[in-house]
């Protein structure tokens, strides 16, 4: 089987899987992160069947969605893969990518590191900031039932990776507990200036929600 004909086969069995998943992690998500990671492949000389990969099958069982559990991502996206006969290394790098690359991922020990890595972890944390960022984090935020926002619930600056995972906080509080902390978080170049360019814009939509929270005129 040809790279091009497992590309084809994981992206069916990928929007096959999350056909019913909440909004902000669902296919177009997953596409949006494809895209990207396939231009920052190009421009840092990864790997591209593995930063493919990587990209598709990174939410195909996100813990958050399963109980906490980091280990069920990569167990499913390597079982897929060995289904359709993919080399054992292709698989065990991708499935080291996804165990990898979450924002809470970096808040404990991350020993592993790879140039497809960071290509994939740029691209995705890039979804998760400026416009569509914005939009995402309210999603799930509506999906949990959380609040919007409440000015005597003040962000926690110093989560550990399991307070992370078991907050429960205000949408806009995840601004500063994630969102704005990505722009220095970032790998690549190309990866850090368009962080800048969407953390400028989350910044300025910020100032907007506390003038309006505010009833300014």
């Amino acid at each position: 089987m040809d790279s091009q004909e497992v590309i084809s086969k994981t992206v069916g069995f990928v929007k096959e899987t999350l056909k019913h998943a909440e909004s902000g992690h669902d296919w177009w998500h997953i596409q949006r992160v494809w895209n990207t990671s396939k231009h920052l492949a190009e421009l840092e000389n990864a790997d591209m069947l593995i930063v493919e990969l990587a990209a598709l099958l990174h939410d195909i069982a996100d813990s958050k969605f399963n109980g906490g559990n980091e280990e069920i991502g990569p167990r499913k996206a390597g079982e897929f893969l060995n289904a359709i006969h993919v080399n054992e290394d292709v698989i065990q790098h991708v499935q080291k990518i996804i165990l990898n690359m979450s924002f809470k991922a970096s808040l404990g020990t991350v020993e592993f590191h790879s140039k497809e890595l960071a290509v994939v972890q740029d691209a995705d944390r890039l979804d998760a900031i400026g416009a569509i960022g914005i939009a995402r984090a309210f999603t799930y935020g509506g999906f949990k039932n959380r609040e919007i926002y409440n000015p005597e619930i003040k962000p926690n600056l110093t989560m550990s990776k399991e307070e992370y995972k078991n907050s429960s906080a205000p949408t806009i509080n995840h601004f500063y507990e994630k969102l704005l902390l990505l722009k220095d978080k970032m790998n690549t170049e190309t990866g850090k200036k368009l962080a800048r360019e969407r953390h400028a814009f989350m910044e300025q939509y910020l100032q907007q929600f506390y003038a309006e929270w505010e009833g300014e005129l």
